[in-house]
């Protein structure tokens, strides 16, 4: 598994190597069932705190990317297919409304910020 931190980014160390995690699950990256670095292997690897990566992990659980099995470690969760579609959708409307507001901060109408993702989307 490859992480990279970004010490400059306003972005926190935890939220960075969460949604790098995320999208090697998402992309097939990492296999349903294989298991994950150990927390303190993980915090090792990255030369950061045991308690960043246990929060990493916590949340990935709650939000169903992993699974913890006890005495064994943390493994990735197999795959749920609409629960991950609810994800992305989540993610592509949080995304969009971003691109929205941007639109509109650079004066665009509805129809061209339409028009903007359409030629997006052809590319």
């Amino acid at each position: 598994m490859k992480i990279i931190i970004k010490n400059r980014s306003d972005v926190p160390i935890y939220e960075q190597i969460e949604e790098q995690i995320k999208a090697q699950i998402l992309e097939g990256k990492t296999e349903e069932n294989e298991q994950l670095p150990s927390i303190r292997q993980l915090a090792r690897d990255l030369k950061i705190s045991a308690i960043t990566t246990t929060r990493v992990y916590n949340d990935l659980v709650d939000e169903g990317f992993i699974v913890s099995v006890t005495g064994k470690g943390f493994f990735v969760a197999p795959r749920n297919n609409e629960l991950l579609r609810e994800r992305m959708l989540c993610e592509m409307e949080e995304a969009m409304e971003k691109v929205v507001a941007n639109g509109r901060n650079a004066g665009l109408s509805d129809k061209e910020i339409v028009e903007a993702l359409k030629r997006f989307m052809e590319e």
